[in-house]
């Protein structure tokens, strides 16, 4: 219940912001409120006073009056409606915006350790669910609440005696309530994380089609998906029984109230203790009454899913950007290119070591390569150039100043990287070129794919540098792909630059074409280079040979292979060769 209350709460911040159509909401209904209140009182009027003292003509009148009144509502709950989907829209706009500006600020490991599936689950579904609780049952619970006071006001003034009889049933009704919303709000949030779980599958294997359809996995992927499927109709049958629990139960005991108060007021009415004109008012008060408790009860399923979808939501905006402990970080000037590790060590979260004793100094202009079998470690040491994950002890120091006390962005928007899985993004090409410098120019842009031997083909394609790409370049090949994030990296001009195993999924032809880009690229920065078997490991300055987290063997290439050690032995292998 803690947890609802303070989603609850941050949900009401958001809902502040449109504090004044807000407060428009509110006021139209508690107008509605008022004009459905008048409804029954004055139909206890036409019975007592006119009717029974057979007053026709005051009786046309007040009909009249009746008409003004419920229209009057229609028209007022219309306006409702309007404001209230602004009030909605925007307040799930604005919280949709937070989360995504603050998923971008979140650090790679957060990621690295979630499925994109279940993360894209909580920037779709989960927000859905809570605009349509925003839609649905804001209004209904404003509207419930001015009701309830409004009802119970009239009831007290009409008969004290059957508003007594009415708030029988409200301990049992609560009581009740209150245990059926605490196991409907536990199955809502396991259905939720079930959809999570089921839209990562999805995103998983239709992004993996090509290695699906390749090792005839279609069957197991359809058996696996049908467990998945029947998991989250397992727990969503379970929620959707439990929270239809409560329209019922709350109907039951509406009846009930309304039998024992139409029950005693009969027997009022018979004994001159009330008139009929008022109990018939009185009923119809009960109704609204417990009528606004029934509508709650009716849409608790709506209302669950979208405190559950909130819940976790928020759950990760709660979660620590890689700003946050960083505080007012001094930034970093333009970086000259000396990069030194002292003593380097790095753990994953488990306390498990990948990194140990790293030292090694890269002046300005020189070119590092690391080399060494699968999970050694070189991805990590460039990691942590960037500072995609931080160090456990030791430093690491650019231009002599630690990079721990360095604004991050002053630090990335100085580095280059081109990885081996050239990331590009649906737009057109110009676009994704552009993306190493937004304020670059289109000549600036196609001079940079010219340096990066991309404008031959970017040229003889339809619409040229305006080509639209689909999802991650899939309409161009992968060493295309690679020449314009390389094209990318120029435009941006980095200071220091990191190249992984760029090469290692092309042909033989796209390879030259690339190196040739990378040597212009490479031309007067400090640059860092993972590969097995691209030339520019001859002409490293420094060759790092890691192994299980250490620097086994440096040196250049001739000095490495005259030692006959592990660089010998790796470069007697095919990738070597083929360098």
């Amino acid at each position: 219940m803690n947890h609802t209350w303070a989603t609850l709460k941050k949900i009401g911040h958001y809902l502040l912001h449109q504090r004044a159509k807000l407060i428009t909401v509110i006021i139209l209904t508690i107008a509605a409120a008022g004009l459905t209140l008048a409804g029954p009182y004055l139909l206890g009027m036409a019975l007592d006073d006119y009717i029974v003292a057979k007053q026709y003509e005051g009786l046309l009148q007040l009909c009249l009056l009746m008409l003004a009144v419920y229209a009057g509502g229609s028209l007022v709950g219309w306006l409702q409606a309007y404001f209230l989907a602004e009030v909605s829209q925007r307040t799930v706009w604005s919280l949709r915006k937070d989360l995504f500006s603050h998923v971008q600020k979140l650090p790679i490991p957060f990621f690295a350790s979630r499925n994109h599936g279940e993360l894209m689950s909580r920037t779709t579904n989960d927000i859905d669910n809570v605009t349509n609780t925003l839609n649905q049952s804001l209004i209904q619970i404003i509207s419930s609440v001015i009701m309830l006071i409004g009802s119970f006001t009239m009831m007290l003034l009409l008969n004290g005696w059957l508003t007594l009889v009415a708030l029988i049933v409200i301990p049992v009704i609560v009581f009740v309530s209150k245990k059926i919303a605490k196991v409907t709000k536990r199955q809502f949030k396991g259905q939720q994380q079930e959809l999570g779980g089921l839209n990562s599958f999805i995103e998983e294997t239709v992004s993996g089609q090509k290695v699906v359809a390749l090792f005839h996995q279609e069957e197991r992927m359809a058996e696996q998906f049908a467990a998945a499927n029947a998991k989250l109709k397992k727990v969503g049958i379970k929620a959707q029984i439990y929270s239809g629990t409560m329209g019922p139960f709350m109907n039951m005991f509406g009846h009930i109230s309304y039998l024992i108060i139409a029950g005693v007021g009969g027997w009022l009415a018979v004994h001159d203790q009330a008139t009929v004109g008022v109990i018939i008012s009185f009923l119809g008060y009960s109704r609204q009454f417990s009528g606004p408790l029934n509508e709650v009860a009716n849409q608790y399923n709506l209302i669950q899913s979208g405190i559950a979808g909130a819940e976790r939501v928020f759950e990760m905006m709660e979660t620590p950007s890689e700003y946050e402990a960083e505080g007012k970080a001094a930034v970093m000037g333009t970086i000259a290119g000396k990069v030194e590790f002292r003593d380097v060590r790095f753990e994953y979260k488990d306390g498990t070591a990948a990194l140990q004793n790293i030292s090694f100094t890269a002046k300005p202009g020189e070119t590092i390569a690391l080399v060494g079998p699968t999970g050694a470690g070189k991805t990590t040491i460039i990691n942590l150039i960037g500072r995609f994950f931080e160090i456990k002890s030791g430093q690491i120091l650019i231009d002599n100043e630690d990079i721990r006390e360095v604004d991050k962005n002053s630090l990335r928007s100085q580095l280059g990287i081109v990885l081996q899985d050239a990331h590009l993004f649906t737009g057109t090409i110009r676009e994704n070129i552009r993306y190493g410098r937004l304020d670059a120019t289109d000549e600036e842009v196609e001079a940079a794919a010219l340096q990066a031997n991309a404008d031959s083909f970017i040229a003889k394609l339809p619409h040229g540098y305006d080509t639209e790409l689909t999802a991650e370049g899939g309409n161009v090949s992968h060493g295309q792909r690679q020449l314009i994030t390389i094209a990318r990296a120029i435009l941006g001009d980095p200071a220091l630059l990191i190249l992984d195993e760029a090469t290692s999924s092309v042909d033989t032809l796209a390879e030259l074409q690339i190196q040739e880009a990378m040597k212009k690229l490479l031309k007067g920065r400090t640059s860092f280079v993972i590969a097995h078997r691209l030339s520019t490991i001859r002409h490293a300055n420094q060759i790092l040979f890691i192994k299980d987290g250490q620097i086994a063997e440096r040196g250049n290439h001739e000095e490495l292979l005259a030692r006959r050690g592990l660089y010998y032995e790796l470069h007697g292998n095919t990738f070597l060769q083929n360098a």
